[in-house]
């Protein structure tokens, strides 16, 4: 791969030297060969739902004979499934990579066949006696009481199979054409009389410019862009939400926000208790709204204001100095952390600058045991350098995993954010500790723009999809319903911080958290990753060493436990809102903080 404006790459040559290596090839069949063994060996020990089995010995030894290869089949699969997907990422418009996703897909259709029939045979398992004769079983305690429940939420064999066969060319193959439009998509805007065709994650980057016609022309710009696909969009987005109502009810689940919600280990009481304490909020927020207008001379913010920078910063935040900043500063928790950091900069996991045909946005995908690649869209601002610690911190959550097996390491959405976002604060405060005035209310304006987002943005999104899930019952939803939908919804959340005439109702086109079939509700973890990320940094500062002796073991045990265990090691109740709030006062604090400077300034 060629670098980009200087950036790097990510380098992934540490599996395969290319996608037309024989090496690759030769990986490539092995994979899926294995999946097919695996398949042999399920068969040859009737591995599927069947009536209630006695555990003695000789299933145990079965047991633990199915459950050690399942897990080397997964994990080699998904150093598989990364490889090539970075390749379609950083390059929609690569065929071959794109052929090879999907003949992968095709196998992984059989791969997710036999997790369906794992999980029915777990059913049909006395799971607390399999515990007491295995030791390994033991070990995956907690993936065999959740299957258990699982297990009865699932259909008949043979539905089972012909949803995940359809699977291929409904939900999966709606979402890759939403990321293969998005990816692709062009955008034409005139800047200074020049009129020009930009990727739109260059365009969307304008949002962070400090020129306000730039920030206004690059909005309509977009806009104009996402209508332009908003039909294909339409048809993905009805047809996901579809596929996963009716999966839902077939498989006994009350909606699909019950099931997300077993999926994300966490329950219904948490959840309420959550987003109230985000609702109380929302007149702070709007404070922070309402200084950064003032800030910026302006009575109220349009949509195309919430990224402008407030202040202009002295420091220099290209990507070397922003590497530079980031190990350091991690080093202040600990050398592992500021070792991991160093790997990921110096190892090219990194792929840093945004090019026609990839994709927008940022992720930390795991590579193989212990080592991550990063994708980010790097501009030269402290919110590129916060994104990369907080994908730097999921890497760290990867590490973690190590040890793990690949299913003890299926951590759910909620904590999949606690190593991200705790990164993100170390990096906050430590680039607040030594910032003039000036460069404080740059950085806190930032950072509160991000927090604004996930607890603001993301009740506006999850309002959004429970009208669509409750309207798709009924009927497909037009282009501008879902536009009136997605208005509303920011209404209600954004309130009067905004200008109401300039918001943006094709935001349920950009984001590709919609676009999951898998994952319904992607949206509501990333606000319960805040907040128990915030937690758990304020318990870190009331006592530093007792914090460090668990928070690796608390990450490596994210898929081996549920969110409240979790959270009570650390003397939190996830379902109290008095936590919630707790977190939600440090946000507020700094909304006051940015008050104050931006007054006094």
């Amino acid at each position: 791969m060629t670098t980009t404006q200087k950036l790097p790459n990510w380098d992934m040559t540490v599996i395969y030297p290319g996608l037309q290596a024989p090496e690759f090839e030769q990986g490539f069949a092995a994979g899926i060969r294995e999946i097919d063994e695996l398949a042999a060996l399920f068969d040859q020990y009737q591995v599927a739902e069947r009536p209630a089995l006695v555990v003695d010995d000789a299933l145990a030894q079965v047991f633990e004979a199915v459950l050690a290869r399942y897990n080397e089949v997964l994990e080699r699969s998904e150093t598989l499934f990364t490889y090539i997907n970075c390749f379609v990422d950083t390059n929609s418009e690569d065929t071959l990579a794109q052929a090879k996703l999907s003949e992968l897909m095709n196998a992984y259709v059989r791969l997710s066949q036999l997790g369906t029939r794992f999980t029915a045979w777990i059913g049909s398992l006395d799971v607390e006696a399999l515990l007491a004769k295995s030791e390994q079983a033991r070990q995956h305690a907690h993936l065999l009481r959740r299957a258990q429940i699982q297990a009865r939420h699932l259909m008949s064999p043979a539905e089972e199979m012909l949803a995940s066969e359809l699977n291929v060319s409904s939900g999966l193959a709606w979402s890759r054409l939403h990321g293969n439009l998005t990816s692709q998509l062009k955008v034409t805007l005139e800047l200074e009389g020049e009129t020009k065709e930009y990727p739109m994650s260059t365009v969307r980057n304008m949002s962070y410019s400090p020129d306000r016609e730039v920030r206004r022309r690059a909005h309509e710009a977009e806009l104009a862009a996402w209508k332009s696909v908003s039909v294909p969009l339409a048809a993905s987005l009805n047809s996901i939400k579809n596929e996963t109502n009716v999966l839902a009810d077939k498989r006994g689940w009350s909606s699909a926000l019950e099931a997300t919600l077993f999926l994300n280990s966490i329950d219904q009481q948490t959840l309420d208790a959550m987003l109230e304490a985000a609702r109380e909020s929302f007149p702070d927020m709007r404070r922070y709204l309402k200084a950064k207008a003032r800030a910026l001379g302006l009575e109220k913010l349009s949509w195309y204001d919430l990224n402008a920078p407030i202040s202009k910063s002295e420091k220099n935040w290209s990507y070397e100095a922003a590497s530079r900043f980031i190990v350091e500063q991690f080093g202040s928790f600990s050398e592992r952390l500021a070792d991991l950091a160093r790997s990921a900069f110096n190892e090219n996991w990194i792929d840093a600058g945004p090019r026609p045909g990839k994709v927008d946005g940022a992720y930390c995908a795991g590579l193989r045991r212990g080592e991550s690649r990063i994708l980010a869209n790097y501009s030269p601002s402290y919110e590129s350098m916060s994104t990369l610690a907080h994908e730097l911190g999921h890497a760290y959550h990867n590490l973690n995993m190590r040890e793990r097996t690949a299913l003890q390491s299926g951590s759910p959405m909620t904590l999949a954010e606690t190593a991200s976002i705790f990164c993100e604060t170390i990096i906050r405060n430590a680039a607040l500790k030594d910032a003039n005035k000036q460069e404080q209310m740059a950085i806190l304006s930032s950072s509160l723009q991000s927090s604004f987002m996930v607890v603001v943005d993301i009740t506006s999104r999850f309002l959004f999809e429970q009208g669509v899930f409750e309207k798709r019952k009924q009927r497909e939803l037009s282009v501008d319903e879902l536009n009136n939908l997605m208005l509303d919804s920011q209404r209600q959340t954004y309130g009067d911080g905004l200008d109401e005439a300039v918001l943006h109702p094709y935001m349920w086109a950009v984001k590709g958290h919609y676009y999951s079939s898998d994952f319904p509700y992607y949206n509501y973890p990333y606000m319960f990753g805040l907040l128990f990320g915030l937690g758990l940094y304020a318990r870190y500062q009331q006592d530093p060493e007792a914090f460090k002796q668990g928070y690796d073991e608390l990450l490596s045990s994210t898929g081996i436990a549920n969110a409240t265990e979790l959270a009570a090691r650390f003397g939190i109740d996830i379902r109290s809102k008095d936590f919630w709030r707790s977190s939600l006062a440090i946000v507020r604090q700094d909304i006051e903080r940015l008050e104050e400077l931006v007054d006094t300034l």
